[in-house]
């Protein structure tokens, strides 16, 4: 299959977090090396993520990874923040492919030949794929920003605005890696 053939599914993790970055993926599937139970990543259980992930950097024929992190999230919004991460993530392929799919209703600006694919990460392997490097990638990112960041219990809600994040947040205030623009932590920071 020619360069030119090639197609990139293109998925986020991490918008909904109150801390850490947005991280998407962008993964160029083999078409004769095909993956079994790729899936929408929230639908898979952690070991079968982690599984599926070490398969993907295996068999795909290319793997990219691009971030935006908490003061470009910020400065920008979220939205724009994951529309960011996810061209840096297609821009980390080391090539352009001949078509994007992403997994949403918005593809980044100026993405050529991209189209935005509503449920796409439970539809097109690519995205699920995708959707899978990201999530295994962020979760293991928040797993050490609680090392850095004791207390707050990132290594279990990964961030999200569980009720045990929401009392860490209040005991021990807002850390370095905290999105100050999203509304909870916002209110802490008002308080403080």
């Amino acid at each position: 299959m020619a360069l030119s053939e090639l197609f990139a599914g293109v998925d986020e993790a991490g918008r909904g977090p109150l801390a850490g970055p947005v991280i998407a993926a962008a993964v160029i599937l083999d078409p004769h090396l095909p993956i079994a139970g790729l899936a929408d990543s929230k639908t898979l259980s952690p070991g079968r993520r982690a599984a599926l992930a070490q398969q993907i950097h295996a068999r795909a024929l290319a793997v990219g990874i691009g971030r935006a992190e908490v003061a470009e999230i910020d400065q920008l919004n979220i939205l724009h923040a994951s529309l960011l991460a996810m061209q840096r993530a297609v821009d980390a392929l080391g090539f352009q492919p001949a078509r994007v799919q992403v997994d949403g209703n918005r593809c980044p600006p100026g993405m050529p030949r991209a189209e935005a694919v509503i449920g796409g990460d439970a539809r097109v392997p690519a995205i699920s794929a995708a959707s899978i490097i990201a999530k295994v990638t962020r979760d293991a990112e928040l797993v050490a920003l609680d090392a850095l960041y004791p207390g707050y219990g990132f290594a279990r809600h990964k961030g999200y605005p569980t009720a045990e994040h929401i009392a860490a947040l209040r005991r021990l205030g807002v850390s370095a890696c905290h999105r100050r623009s999203f509304a909870p932590v916002r209110r802490q920071l008002a308080q403080e």
